[in-house]
């Protein structure tokens, strides 16, 4: 898939909001008007745009009734993520000193990325952030084996189906959590009320699928319905302006965050407004597009580094400097900044660019082996 810069700048936009919102690791140095206190929600930016971009590279070859190659899938998916993140894990289990909190769950669940639904949220909350590379992972794994399903026998009918079980599903799950599960603690031990939360409702999987499902139907539109793209395109600003305010109306919701409403409804509207912005990103004609953002690109690039190591780097920078960069405002935020985006560069870099091209090469001589042995290889796309 063509670069699409309006996206780039949604990528940059999320990753930036994540590393406010966990600024809390160091006491808050990002204080902007009381936004990054919704700066989890650059995580469901992110799997709205992950559902998009992953589900166009499936969906594509697919609807144009090639053969989607599963095992080129996996592999480019494994190129892209492992290297990098087993790097950081490895930091974490060798040099405990650079752990945000002491804690840590055991490495076997960051090796299966299952940390997201078996992590004791209370007190092993190192690299706790991984739970949405988890969720990311489960999506990787399951929804090729669901897309080829589908398109098997496309039905507009089944696929209503599929994603009304998706949304419903998770509304009752996270509902039901909250009804039977936290609501009986929540006057008598706001941490085990916390934990119940994070445990039960922000972290597992089959709670936060709306994001992805959003960024799938937007990819399901894009490829099956190109003519009704184009023209709701062409509104491309008036989508933007509309997501603006879905998610100013989230925000609002979620003024207690672990309230029964916005549990049950909030991530679905969430990700709604999410969706929109992206619709509107992946547009030629929209602002986002033409909106020319010093370092926005190159920030998406190395977005998927900064997001694995930033809370690592914010602990080791304020072992560091100590007192000394504390309190002094644009000072404190850009001495962060830059010792995240320096270790960011270092990882993306030293690991991911060189594993990309491996990557590369290794895909470009499967074709010629296939074909030497008899065998008729079919062609991939690549999204991400």
């Amino acid at each position: 898939m063509n670069r699409l810069p309006g996206l780039d700048v949604l990528r940059a936009t999320a990753i930036v909001w994540v590393m406010i919102f966990h600024s809390f690791v160091v006491d808050g140095w990002g204080h902007f008007g009381g936004i990054e206190r919704n700066g989890w929600m650059g995580v469901d930016l992110f799997f709205v745009l992950s559902g998009f971009l992953i589900g166009s590279q499936v969906l594509r070859p697919l609807a144009e009734g090639g053969v989607f190659r599963f095992g080129d899938f996996y592999l480019r998916r494994a190129f892209r993520i492992l290297p990098a993140y087993l790097v950081v894990v490895a930091a974490y289990f060798i040099w405990p000193s650079i752990r945000e909190v002491d804690q840590i769950q055991p490495l076997w669940q960051f090796l299966t990325f299952t940390v997201n639904l078996l992590i004791e949220a209370r007190y092993h909350l190192a690299f706790s952030h991984v739970w949405s590379l988890c969720v990311e992972e489960h999506f990787y794994l399951l929804f090729p084996l669901l897309a080829w399903w589908l398109v098997r026998r496309p039905s507009v009918r089944r696929f209503a189906v599929v994603c009304s079980v998706v949304v419903l599903g998770g509304m009752l799950v996270r509902g039901g959590i909250w009804v039977w599960g936290m609501e009986p603690i929540e006057s008598v031990d706001q941490n085990s009320y916390n934990k119940m939360f994070l445990e039960g409702v922000y972290y597992p999987t089959w709670s936060r699928l709306d994001g992805l499902l959003m960024g799938v139907m937007l990819a399901t539109a894009r490829i099956y319905r190109p003519v009704l793209w184009s023209r709701w395109g062409r509104h491309a600003n008036g989508f933007l302006l509309a997501g603006v305010a879905v998610v100013g109306g989230s925000i609002w919701l979620f003024r207690d965050r672990t309230g029964f409403i916005p549990t049950v409804l909030g991530y679905p509207l969430l990700s709604f407004g999410m969706g929109l912005l992206v619709f509107a990103g992946a547009q030629a004609s929209g602002v986002l597009a033409r909106l020319r953002v010093p370092g926005a690109g190159w920030l998406a690039a190395v977005s998927y580094s900064m997001y694995l190591s930033h809370k690592a780097v914010f602990h080791m920078t304020e072992s560091v400097t100590g007192a000394w960069l504390d309190g002094h405002g644009v000072l404190t935020f850009a001495g962060y900044a830059l010792a995240v985006l320096v270790v960011g560069a270092v990882l993306y870099y030293g690991v991911e660019r060189p594993f990309l091209a491996l990557r590369e090469r290794v895909l470009r001589q499967a074709p010629a082996k296939a074909q030497a042995t008899g065998v008729i290889a079919g062609a991939g796309t690549e999204a991400a």
